[in-house]
């Protein structure tokens, strides 16, 4: 479960987030001022930071440059009521992962609350780093020099060809859900993206044909599934 100090002074909104994020299996502490939160941050341990922007005694800006002192690879966002194109570099210069403008919806929030947290998770945990020879049937995948060999067959993968199919290879033989493959490579979970994975999932079915023990299974409305 991961745990997220949020610090926002609308309390209304603080509670609602508190409850929706909760609801979705995390762990939040609720700070309405600066200050507090951010000795919050540095006597606790935090996975994940959502800051408002605009807070009494100390703003949102202020409490991330902090934050970045003492972690550099914690993931922030910050909420705001103001979309002004200066507040957003900023925000980014800082080091901050994301931004969003209220008002907003809570289910979108959540989702870029999950890519984030794919996307450091794997660069954060180095036992699935350091897995990068995977076997496929008669093939070789060298997720490293994003090639694949066997049967006569060599190619140099794409990058995200490779991404797709390390994230299969991970989860060999079992189901492995649109939504977070979708959300692990491209931080979303939309149509567009969709079509795009469908592509990389044709063009790995092509590249895997020669060995007729392997497949990439199409589970309807779920997922995918390598098998071999």
């Amino acid at each position: 479960m991961a745990k997220i100090l949020l610090v926002e002074d609308d309390i209304s909104m603080g509670f609602l987030l508190v409850d929706f994020l909760e609801s979705n299996s995390f762990d939040v502490k609720l700070y309405k001022d600066g200050k507090r939160g951010l000795e919050a941050f540095k006597k606790g341990k935090y996975d994940f930071c959502i800051l408002d922007v605009m807070l009494p005694g100390m703003d949102g800006f202020t409490i991330a440059e902090n934050i970045r002192q003492e972690d550099k690879k914690i993931p922030i966002i910050f909420l705001t009521a103001r979309s002004m194109k200066e507040d957003k570099i900023k925000g980014f210069q800082l080091g901050v992962d994301d931004y969003i403008t209220k008002p907003f919806d809570e289910d979108e929030l959540l989702y870029r609350i999950k890519a984030i947290l794919n996307r450091t998770k794997l660069q954060a945990e180095p036992e699935e780093d350091t897995v990068t020879q995977f076997t496929i049937g008669s093939y070789h995948f060298d997720a490293t020099n994003q090639s694949l060999e066997g049967n006569g067959f060599s190619k140099r993968l794409t990058q995200k060809e490779c991404d797709v199919l390390k994230i299969l290879c991970l989860s060999k033989n079992k189901i492995v859900k649109r939504e977070d493959i979708l959300i692990a490579i491209w931080g979303e979970n939309d149509y567009f993206h969709g079509r795009s994975l469908d592509v990389f999932i044709a063009k790995l079915r092509k590249y895997l044909k020669g060995d007729k023990s392997v497949s990439i299974e199409n589970v309807p409305k779920v997922g995918f599934v390598l098998n071999d």
